[in-house]
């Protein structure tokens, strides 16, 4: 009998350390399964913010250049005065051109409009409805230049609209 009852014993005893090698195999590959995840979450979470710091440094100029936009619409419409008298010099055109090209190597481009496209409110904002030869819905004059910041609508180009 003692033969028999070591036996049992050490049977129930290799079960018990099996049956603990498997709890703890279990634990481990739960443990390594909940490590890969946080570790994919911690990779996201830095591209993510990656990109969210790329956009703000896209964009962080955008209030900076909307009004040196405005100045540049004054900037046109001197010149334009100065045309009409006769006034305009080139040194004037050079600064014109020199912040322009400043606007545009920080990512700003024009809304290019040409008469009789059609209107497009993406890019373009009605300002009022005229009678024309041109088909409905087509722009009749770009009266304000519209812009896009990397690609981004920053001012719509305002237009007038055949009826």
């Amino acid at each position: 009998m003692d033969d028999i009852q070591k036996n049992d014993e050490q049977k129930s005893e290799i079960n018990g350390e099996n049956n603990e090698l498997n709890k703890c195999q279990k634990e481990r590959d739960e443990y390594l399964d909940g490590w890969k995840r946080a570790k994919a979450d911690l990779i996201n979470y830095k591209k993510d913010e990656m990109k969210r710091f790329e956009m703000m440094a896209k964009f962080s100029q955008e209030a900076i250049i909307k009004d040196l936009i405005t100045v540049l619409d004054s900037f046109d419409l001197a010149l334009a005065a100065l045309e009409k008298e006769g006034k305009v010099e080139k040194g004037i055109y050079l600064i014109r051109a020199q912040l322009e090209d400043i606007l545009k190597q920080n990512g700003l481009e024009r809304v290019i409009i040409s008469t009789g496209q059609p209107f497009d409110p993406s890019l373009q904002e009605a300002i009022v409805s005229v009678d024309s030869d041109k088909p409905s819905g087509a722009i009749v004059e770009e009266v304000e230049r519209g812009y896009l910041l990397h690609g981004k609508l920053v001012r719509p180009a305002r237009v007038k609209i055949s009826k």
